[in-house]
């Protein structure tokens, strides 16, 4: 195979897997789902970087990743620990049922 048709097969494939959390971000009212969602973007945009610093021959796409992954590391710590919070308080992690901010 050409290195133009591995190239666009991995950006295909990371095309379909950020437009299935999209989806799932949208669609979904469950908080856990949409942070797993959101993480998936997070995967098909590593993807994207990683063909491209290949195919490019470059080394900063692999770098980004880097940081990339640091972040959605944190994300899903932080996003954890707030509905852990948020169930502990309003038994449900449902998005539509919280309204904290409501008066």
């Amino acid at each position: 195979m050409s290195p133009d048709t591995v190239l666009s097969t991995y950006l295909i494939l990371a095309a379909i897997l950020f437009v299935l959390g999209m989806i799932g971000v949208i669609v979904r009212r469950n908080a856990i789902v949409i942070f797993m969602c959101i993480e998936m973007m997070l995967n098909a945009v590593n993807l994207t970087l990683v063909a491209l610093a290949t195919n490019m021959g470059q080394v900063t796409g692999h770098t980004f990743v880097l940081f990339i992954m640091a972040v959605a590391a944190a994300e899903a710590a932080v996003g954890l620990a707030i509905m852990i919070a948020l169930f502990r308080n309003t038994e449900t992690i449902d998005v539509g049922e919280i309204n904290l901010l409501k008066g």
